[in-house]
């Protein structure tokens, strides 16, 4: 396979067998690829980092706080889109192809058809879609306790732990549907001269297929990207690379 050649136009097989162990094999494959290229994975954690930051001052310094757990909670849903990059440096080097800045931000801007564009305008509307539905939640509750403080102190009155309960459920309904939808097709979009509906369809297909394993992936996930932003979003500068690597090589577990 030259510098120049993804994978060849073939019917798509998704596997239906994936294990337990293939997620720890992923991982494993995925802390590898950022011990041997650190740079390119602390580049794009740190893209979070500074976005993270940037959303707590800018909302805390407006006195408006209380809206800052929606947009870290729908933070994540944006991660996918930013590890294309980090797919594309697994790819190469699993291929053994060379690397540099240039040909990792070149697979952000997908293989000249625009479908990897479409689906980065699909996360972006599904993350404000999350942050319109989580404003709505709260304000409805808020609003019929009568409490209009935007601090965080608003999670400490029932009304305010009753729309962090109901905002988490749906929150995590939101994250789980764009999981499914991104896990697979983003890599493959990478990987593979495919639109992105069919990418989207092989996506859920997998997931479906191995319903237990890959939702155990979603939670690890999420456990992940969570203890990773309490310390000032700083744990992000690994966190983010070494789920995104790993995606890569469950990616081709996943899909023969």
């Amino acid at each position: 396979m030259t510098e120049t050649q993804l994978a060849p136009i073939s019917p798509i097989a998704v596997a239906a067998d994936l294990t337990f162990a293939d997620l720890r094999a992923a991982l494993a494959a995925g802390w590898r690829d950022f011990l041997a290229h650190p740079v390119y994975g602390m580049f794009f954690g740190a893209i979070y980092v500074i976005g993270g930051l940037a959303l707590t001052w800018a909302l805390t310094a407006r006195g408006s706080s209380g809206w800052l757990l929606s947009v870290v909670a729908g933070f994540p849903l944006l991660a996918p889109f930013t590890a294309v990059g980090l797919y594309e440096v697994s790819r190469r080097r699993e291929a053994g192809l060379p690397l540099s800045w240039g040909t990792v931000f070149g697979a952000l801007r997908g293989r000249g058809d625009e479908q990897l564009l479409m689906m980065g305008g699909f996360i972006f509307v599904g993350f404000t879609f999350w942050i319109a539905l989580a404003h709505g939640i709260f304000a409805i509750f808020l609003a019929e306790s009568g409490v209009v403080s935007q601090s965080l102190e608003i999670f400490r009155t029932p009304a305010g732990m009753a729309a962090l309960a109901v905002g988490g459920v749906v929150g995590a309904i939101v994250a789980f549907v764009f999981y499914a939808v991104t896990v697979i097709s983003l890599p493959m979009l990478v990987d593979r001269d495919v639109d992105f509906l069919t990418a989207i369809i092989k996506s859920l297909r997998a997931v479906q297929a191995n319903r237990q394993v890959m939702l155990a992936w979603a939670v690890l996930i999420a456990l992940a990207l969570f203890v990773a932003m309490l310390p000032a979003f700083l744990g992000l500068l690994v966190v983010l690379p070494v789920l995104g690597h790993a995606t890569w090589h469950l990616y081709r577990r996943a899909v023969r």
